[in-house]
């Protein structure tokens, strides 16, 4: 019974958070915003989809820790950790694979310098999220069953050191990925924050909480 219990709580986090992360997107781009529609199964699916896997990578660095500051987390919740991270991990890995595919200054033109060369500023943002990847794989690895005997490697992945500086790299692409959007209120489409300053504020908390309750 706590099996399935831990198992349906994984399932309701991940179908809900992605859910209301592909629903935002539309929200904002479709409804609100003059995105066509033709754009969904790519461009804005991929929205969604990247702002769903922070959100859920997030749970799993920050649940523990929550725990241990007093907020009432559930067993079932953390015990769904190791779920939401590999799917959170997968999702990311979608959004990396779409994002290479759309990555031109035809869609991201501010990104681009107009010879064609990126900013500084998106050279940033870039090695900020593939370095993030990264330290997310690494992470993921510590689950897997030949790793766990491997005590060092273990310990310095599942370190607070290791687990601030993977949540601190994917703020980073995400400020610099979007902030010049988050400073133009008039901007958002019916008012509504871009899915990068979302995508932030999870992380800020959940960095707020990794750096207070983490030993």
């Amino acid at each position: 019974m706590k099996d399935n219990s831990y198992r349906n709580a994984s399932v309701a986090i991940i179908t809900v958070t992605m859910l209301i992360s592909i629903g935002y997107a539309v929200l904002r781009y479709h409804i609100f915003g003059s995105v066509p529609w033709k754009d969904f199964p790519f461009f804005i699916l991929n929205k969604g989809i990247s702002l769903g896997a922070f959100v859920l990578v997030t749970f799993n660095f920050t649940l523990g820790p929550a725990k241990s500051l007093g907020l009432p987390i559930s067993e079932a919740w953390l015990n769904a950790r190791k779920a939401l991270g590999m799917s959170g991990f997968l999702f990311a890995l979608v959004h990396a694979l779409m994002s290479f595919m759309l990555f031109s200054p035809a869609v991201f033109s501010k990104l681009f310098e107009e010879n064609g060369s990126l900013t500084g500023v998106a050279g940033i943002s870039m090695l900020a999220g593939i370095l993030s990847f990264v330290v997310l794989w690494a992470f993921n690895l510590s689950f897997q069953t030949r790793m766990l005997e491997d005590k060092i490697f273990i310990g310095f992945i599942t370190s607070r050191k290791f687990l601030i500086w993977a949540l601190l790299l994917g703020g980073i692409h995400l400020f610099f990925m979007g902030y010049s959007g988050w400073i133009n209120p008039a901007g958002w489409h019916g008012g509504l924050p871009p899915i990068s300053l979302v995508a932030f504020a999870f992380f800020l908390v959940g960095y707020l909480i990794n750096l207070f309750a983490r030993e």
